[in-house]
């Protein structure tokens, strides 16, 4: 690991609370770097401060509502106080939940998009002035597998991703030639707290399949490499580089970090 890569960066993460935002968190303070973690849940941003040990002094924690607006202006108004300005947002934040479309209620759909989809906007549109007077600026969404293959019974969860998936590539166009760059992962077959529900966000509980769920339909389940499912410090990583120097030709793309679960 690059104990220095980001040793001069400053980066907000939202979703800090716990899995692989949490994760994200950690890794970049061990790269050197000064965070802001944002949750929902105060109790999640504990569990990172204690988690960050004598890096908890290049640590701040901030309790946002990534579906509020009024929360995240105030939230990125304080991250970048505290940061003194701003090279990178990971906006790691979201939920998900399943089950048969046909008795899907229509807020309960629009609950996932609010949440994934528009508040990785919010925080986007807040964010983008004090990352245009940043240091190499980089932006890094959370997509996911489902955006593009089938995952039946998360179609909210689906179509919230296969959003954000886009939104990535029409800012990496619009924010190229002003130095921000915009990309993707797609996390697929990664335990966390939004796949297994042990995560401390109450917004980060487990996908629920319906009781009468049909497994046939995931035509694969395991990856291909690995002992099963990995830990969130693997997309962690790879969220790392992207956001770092290491990633400074990559812009207006994804990649799938899922063990070839997708092949």
């Amino acid at each position: 690991m690059n104990l220095t890569r980001y040793a001069d960066r400053r980066a907000l993460v939202t979703g800090g609370g716990s899995g692989i935002g949490q994760a994200t968190v950690l890794r970049l303070l061990a790269e050197g770097g000064t965070v802001v973690a944002a949750d929902v849940s105060e109790a999640g941003l504990k569990d990172t401060e204690q988690k960050a040990g004598a890096a908890a002094d290049r640590l701040t924690t901030l309790v946002v509502d990534v579906a509020d607006e009024t929360s995240v202006r105030t939230g990125v108004a304080a991250a970048v106080t505290a940061l003194g300005g701003l090279d990178v947002l990971v906006n790691a934040a979201g939920v998900l939940r399943s089950s048969h479309t046909h008795e899907t209620s229509l807020d309960a759909f629009e609950q996932v998009l609010r949440i994934n989809l528009t508040g990785t906007f919010l925080m986007i549109r807040e964010s983008v002035p004090a990352l245009l007077r940043g240091k190499d600026a980089a932006v890094v969404n959370f997509s996911s597998t489902s955006a593009a293959f089938a995952h039946p019974y998360m179609a909210a969860y689906a179509a919230s991703k296969g959003g954000i998936q886009s939104m990535t590539h029409a800012l990496a166009s619009e924010y190229a030639k002003r130095g921000i760059r915009f990309t993707a992962v797609q996390p697929g077959s990664i335990s966390s707290g939004m796949t297994d529900g042990s995560g401390a966000s109450g917004r980060s509980r487990g996908p629920g399949l319906p009781e009468d769920a049909d497994l046939s339909l995931f035509t694969k389940l395991a990856p291909a490499i690995g002992q099963g499912f990995a830990g969130p410090e693997t997309v962690a990583s790879v969220v790392a580089m992207l956001a770092s120097e290491d990633g400074g030709f990559i812009t207006g793309t994804e990649i799938r970090v899922d063990g070839g679960t997708h092949f």
